[in-house]
């Protein structure tokens, strides 16, 4: 199979789709992409490993129900659209694990190239404003991407507490790092920056995470 082939291009709409909405659909389409997509963290409901499409749905679900905790006030609709749409791009960038060496340093640029080539699939209007979704996440310059960030720091922390450790114990995690994505926690909520801070302590103190 061809990696760089469109799945829409697998089986072709008929004919007689609108132009706009076969864009969409073919975009909507390439998403299911992101199902396949695998993550470092584990579930905590089954030994395997979490892709990003289960990660995506985690936070748009936390910040429903965690929006009370944000430090300031947040529009939750628009934060769940950061949180559904922040990932995307690693359908043709890959994950890139904070704990394995190396593995961010061209992280930015292979995530900008592939906003370029997906969003690039949708009509010219949704490519924009999808895009601009995008960019605000990786910005944090709103509250909304703010507290989105802070959902995606928390959940893979909850992930690896369920796991007795999980991530925190590859190669590459240190105290010092685990406690850098705590601080991507407390940028968005002081509540619950402080929870999780208690998680890493404990995991500490049960070994789970080297000091």
């Amino acid at each position: 199979m061809d990696e760089d082939a469109l799945l829409i291009d697998r089986q072709p709409l008929p004919a007689g789709v609108p132009e706009r909405l076969r864009a969409q659909l073919g975009f909507v389409a390439e998403a299911d992409k992101l199902k396949t997509v695998l993550r470092a963290s584990r579930l905590g409901a089954d030994d395997r490993r979490e892709n990003d499409a289960e990660h995506s749905w985690h936070l748009a679900l936390m910040v429903i129900l965690l929006a009370e905790y944000a430090d300031e006030p947040i529009d939750v609709g628009h934060t769940v659209k950061l949180v559904v749409v922040h990932d995307l791009v690693e359908i043709y960038a890959g994950d890139s694990p904070a704990y394995v060496p190396g593995a961010t340093d061209d992280q930015q640029e292979r995530e900008a190239a592939a906003a370029e080539r997906l969003f690039g699939l949708l009509p010219a209007d949704q490519a924009t404003s999808m895009r601009a979704l995008w960019e605000e996440f990786e910005s944090g310059a709103s509250p909304e991407a703010r507290f989105g960030k802070a959902m995606d720091r928390l959940q893979p922390m909850l992930l690896n507490w369920l796991n007795g450790g999980g991530t925190w114990q590859m190669p590459g995690a240190t105290e010092a790092l685990v406690r850098a994505r705590v601080a991507g926690v407390v940028a968005g909520s002081a509540t619950l920056g402080e929870v999780t801070g208690l998680l890493v302590d404990e995991g500490l103190r049960r070994g789970w995470i080297r000091s």
